[in-house]
């Protein structure tokens, strides 16, 4: 479908075709290392951006450890970041200052600090100035919202907000989270998600597993 082209850089266009510039899908703009996206998923800015890596995962650096993973579907808003393990300073000692970083032939030894990857889910949506702190994972369906700091896991079709960000509400039942999350209609073709776009829209569980 024209419209659910995972190849297009800029996924949004106006009525008469003209691109929105600031929206971009994220595996077209961003080569790092240690940051993958999966289709479809688009982060959004009202400021001009040259670099998308940067300014999402300010502290993610390819000698880094650590990943940043972000799954298909993922919307994420203006003033999101991911503050990743390597923003981190030693703590063990009697001052958090790192010293050791300004010096070339020891900044490595920051290579050696606890670091965790931090992993977001499909159909996942990263409201504005949302900051997504080291080594959390997002569950899939989930919703951060404007704001939130979010210091821990997030358990799929959450919604959390706040600082530190905390339970709002589940979108869903326990029985439709797993039905959900056992029919991954993300990984479906853009095809099969065009044809059964209804009962995705629609919350329509029977009909989308009927599919």
């Amino acid at each position: 479908m024209s419209w659910l082209n995972p190849n297009k850089t800029h996924p949004i266009a106006l009525p008469d075709g003209t691109e929105i510039r600031n929206t971009v899908y994220l595996n077209k703009v961003i080569d790092h290392p240690r940051i993958t996206a999966g289709d479809f998923s688009y982060a959004s800015s009202f400021d001009p951006v040259e670099d998308w890596a940067q300014t999402l995962a300010p502290y993610l650096f390819p000698i880094s450890r650590e990943k940043l993973v972000i799954g298909r579907f993922c919307q994420i808003a203006h003033g999101a970041r991911f503050i990743t393990s390597s923003a981190n300073h030693p703590m063990g000692g009697f001052s958090t200052f790192p010293f050791r970083v300004l010096r070339p032939e020891t900044m490595g030894d920051y290579l050696n600090l606890p670091c965790r990857d931090t992993v977001v889910g499909n159909d996942v949506w990263i409201g504005m100035n949302a900051l997504i702190m080291p080594g959390v994972t997002i569950g899939d369906g989930a919703i951060i919202a404007t704001g939130a700091v979010v210091t821990k896991d997030v358990a799929p079709y959450s919604l959390v907000g706040g600082n530190p960000a905390t339970l709002i509400r589940r979108r869903f039942d326990d029985a439709t989270v797993a039905e959900l999350l056992r029919i991954r209609w993300w990984d479906w073709t853009p095809e099969k998600i065009a044809a059964n776009l209804a009962a995705i829209e629609g919350a329509y569980l029977a009909a989308l597993a009927s599919a």
